[in-house]
């Protein structure tokens, strides 16, 4: 162990609070990229608390909801192994 610490491979979809720090990668090359090389990417923007890689997809967990602001301006239209990134999105939540 390196004493780096380790994400969640999770990603809290079921609390609203945390939706706001939920980051959406679509269009990944999850043949090649690995959740690994999403964490080091994403991590410029602030801790990341959970990482879940999908066939395709990715989702990332920040700590607050400004840093996965960052990273979706910071990561929008980005190539990653050789293949344009769809939408990185912000998960939201609409209060009435």
């Amino acid at each position: 162990m390196t004493g780096k610490t380790q994400t969640s491979n999770v990603t809290n979809k079921n609390d609203p609070r945390s939706l706001n720090s939920r980051v959406f990668i679509g269009n990944l090359n999850t043949a090649v990229v690995t959740k690994a090389d999403i964490e080091a990417i994403f991590a410029k923007y602030g801790k990341i608390v959970g990482c879940s890689v999908h066939k395709g997809y990715a989702f990332v967990q920040y700590a607050s909801k400004r840093n996965a602001r960052a990273a979706v301006g910071g990561e929008n239209a980005r190539v990653i192994a050789g293949q344009p990134l769809g939408k990185v999105l912000q998960m939201c939540i609409t209060e009435f």
